[in-house]
């Protein structure tokens, strides 16, 4: 790469593009509407002003902080707070990709299915030999298994290929974000304006799903609304590499936030343009995994009535276009399974000495990639995907469940990021060549909302399903983090016993 390459610089545009690119996420609309209907547009609202803006200013004051440190969210930790805290955080950072894995490994299968037969048939899936019979969820679980245990085999080779299919699933993917919006839009005008499903005052604030009509219910609802604005922390790396970053990097952040929250709530009111709440979504076997692939069949279906289609090439226009949205997830996922298989575990084992892991943990093999971490994290994987698999769930309270936990385990990191900020701000050793929120007593307030955004969000999601008396769902979302969060306290414990002894240097006092 020659000199001129190295010194070009992103502009306001695409600073914004690729905040965009990597925070709005497609299924994110469906699944929103599919949860509180139109009313999900408050909340996402809400998120964005409590959660996603400031949150994306502190990253960006990290990253220029931080920008030659290659430890990513653990050395922003670190340096600010100590190294415990930030061993417990980046540790729960990398536990929400193992949850991740675990979600995965069993909903691709409903991408595989709906490519196959336009539509999700995941759940009439069962297997007789001889005495054991497997239903629906056991078989999903059982090919999980085999999944994880073919990419952890395989995620050392070959990994080009893959990244190819990535690439080519992930422009499909960004494309029906266009092809909702063209078509919701071809079906409105095609009905005279007329919505599928009526616009009122009580459904712009009321859900028409029966289990997030309570108050309860509803809050639980601002974890997704979080989820959906997950992968900011891109733009830690962005600073430096922006023209007149002091100038267009608030800009660039402000005017990406406002495109990505007017765009999911864009997003979410077309939704309502061709599907009706109770007669495409209410049926038992539609779910948190299957619900994007419902709702553009129902799409398709819509467009083929609107072109005057016999009813039957209606159906095969929404078959079809079901293909085309898990084709597309399916080779995103598939990629993305395999980078995120190993590239978070090199990341959280680079970070610290390798005398810092147990036994062979630390080591990484010819290719640079953690094999034998990588065998001991698709024995956890499996063992939690069989866990809940033999746990006796219908199949759609199976995905859901598996949908909730990698919710709460992605959004629970960010309170550590979003605490460390107190601190950051009040370190005079610290350089901060670029500040957004120059008054510390400003930077502490804002801080304390956002954590405590987080950690209420969290709390409704989790306790909600036990009020309903479905404590199997509360279980599984709290013994993640809990499990996680015992692991790494033993680690850092067993650290500091090593440091004490002199075995190991104490990053504190380097």
């Amino acid at each position: 790469m020659d000199n001129n390459a190295k010194k070009s610089k992103l502009s306001l545009t695409a600073l914004i593009l690729m905040i965009f690119t990597s925070v709005f996420g497609f299924t994110n609309m469906p699944r929103s509407f599919y949860l509180l209907g139109y009313s999900a547009i408050i909340w996402y609202i809400a998120a964005a002003i409590f959660f996603f803006i400031p949150y994306a200013f502190m990253v960006a004051e990290y990253g220029a902080a931080f920008k030659n440190e290659k430890g990513g969210i653990f050395s922003w930790m670190e340096r600010s707070v100590n190294t415990e805290f930030a061993f417990i955080g980046t540790f729960m950072w990398y536990a929400s990709y193992v949850i991740w894995l675990v979600s995965s490994a069993s909903s691709l299968w409903i991408m595989l299915s709906t490519t196959l037969y336009g539509h999700d048939t995941t759940a009439t899936w069962h297997l007789s030999l001889g005495f054991l019979h497997l239903n629906s969820v056991q078989v999903i679980g059982i090919l999980g298994i085999l999944w994880m245990a073919f990419v952890t085999a395989t995620a050392s080779r070959g990994l080009d290929k893959i990244e190819k299919f990535t690439s080519v699933g992930g422009t499909a993917v960004a494309l029906l974000n266009i092809v909702l919006i063209a078509g919701a839009l071809f079906v409105l005008i095609s009905h005279g304006g007329h919505f599928a499903e009526p616009i009122t005052a009580q459904s712009m604030l009321h859900s028409p799903n029966h289990d997030y009509q309570s108050m309860m219910g509803v809050l639980s609802f601002l974890v997704f609304a979080l989820f959906s604005y997950g992968g900011i922390e891109v733009v830690g790396g962005l600073v430096d590499d922006t023209e007149n970053p002091l100038h267009n990097f608030p800009r660039g952040i402000m005017i990406s936030s406002l495109v990505i929250t007017v765009g999911y709530a864009i997003g979410i009111f077309l939704c309502g343009a061709f599907t009706n709440w109770q007669e495409v979504l209410s049926s038992d076997k539609v779910n948190m995994a299957n619900i994007a692939y419902v709702v553009m069949q129902n799409l398709g279906y819509e467009i083929g009535n609107s072109l005057g289609l016999a009813q039957d090439s209606a159906i095969t226009m929404g078959m079809w276009l079901a293909r085309f949205v898990g084709l597309s997830m399916f080779l995103a996922i598939v990629g993305a399974f395999f980078a995120s298989t190993y590239a978070p575990l090199k990341q959280l084992i680079e970070g610290l000495p390798k005398d810092f892991w147990p036994g062979r943990l630390g080591e990484l093999n010819e290719d640079g990639v953690p094999q034998y971490a990588m065998n001991v994290q698709s024995v956890i994987v499996v063992f939690l995907i069989a866990l809940i698999s033999f746990d006796g769930s219908s199949a759609s309270a199976f995905y859901d469940k598996l949908i909730l936990m990698s919710n709460v385990a992605t959004t629970i990191p960010y309170a550590f990021i979003t605490i460390a900020y107190i601190y950051f701000k009040r370190r005079k050793d610290i350089e901060k060549p670029f500040e957004i929120v120059k008054s510390t007593s400003f930077a502490v307030v804002i801080s304390i909302a956002v954590t405590v955004t987080i950690i209420f969000a969290n709390i409704f999601t989790i306790i909600n399903p036990a009020l309903t008396g479905d404590t199997s769902d509360t279980f599984w979302m709290i013994i993640g983090p809990i499990f996680f969060t015992l692991i790494a306290i033993l680690l850092y414990k067993r650290y500091e016993r090593k440091c004490a002894a002199g075995e190991i240097v104490d990053l504190d006092k380097e």
